[in-house]
């Protein structure tokens, strides 16, 4: 049923948006930098980009290093994520401030966050200027994923991560149950009745391996 509509000035209402925490700089200039402009502009290579503030104090680490990380969030993180949002690197220590364990990365200089389940290691490639922004297009060169979140199978259960997102100025957790998977809407009936079922079979399988951690 179409809905009424109210009609608006241009502006940046694209929403949910991932709520991350970019890791940049070295030694005593390392920091982190909540970004809600972020996402994936290729495959292959693995090409992703994060939007900066030019006035952000991150913005001339990043533009002289030309390399960051990308760190997912969770919400066990949210309190860590705002704060790196609001807080200037110039003025804090936010790694101390908020008990935020920095790792060696593998290709890039700047720490990752070990709190974080999902660590991307990008290199900048390009630098787009925009009027109150910066888009620094990067590669990413290594994933970090926590061991547990791994399926036999090489799967990567996000869904197990307890990811956090952004909406229009409020954070939000991703809710663990799908409502569907790539192609629901065209899936034959058969291959839907096999997912079920090995779905089903994983579950079966977790829980014994539960019982056998207890026991």
């Amino acid at each position: 049923m179409e809905k009424e509509k109210v009609t608006l000035n241009p502006g940046t209402l694209l929403c949910p948006v991932p709520a991350v925490m970019v890791s940049c700089g070295q030694g005593d200039e390392r920091n982190i930098i909540t970004i809600g402009w972020t996402g994936i502009i290729n495959s292959q290579p693995p090409m992703t980009y994060v939007s900066v503030r030019k006035s952000r104090h991150s913005h001339g680490i990043i533009s002289r290093e030309r390399e960051f990380v990308v760190n997912l969030t969770t919400r066990a993180l949210a309190f860590a994520t705002d704060y790196c949002g609001v807080k200037s690197g110039a003025d804090v220590d936010k790694f101390k401030e908020m008990k935020l364990t920095p790792v060696e990365a593998a290709q890039v200089k700047c720490p990752m966050i070990g709190e974080s389940p999902v660590n991307l290691e990008c290199k900048v490639t390009e630098i787009r200027e925009y009027p109150t922004h910066d888009m620094f297009v990067a590669e990413i060169v290594k994933v970090h994923v926590n061991k547990e979140l791994m399926e036999e199978d090489g799967r990567v259960a996000l869904d197990k991560a307890g990811l956090l997102a952004y909406v229009h100025g409020e954070y939000f957790g991703i809710n663990k149950s799908p409502i569907g998977r790539f192609g629901f809407s065209v899936m034959k009936k058969k291959t839907k009745k096999r997912i079920n079922r090995q779905q089903h079979q994983k579950r079966i399988k977790a829980k014994r391996n539960q019982r056998k951690k207890k026991g």
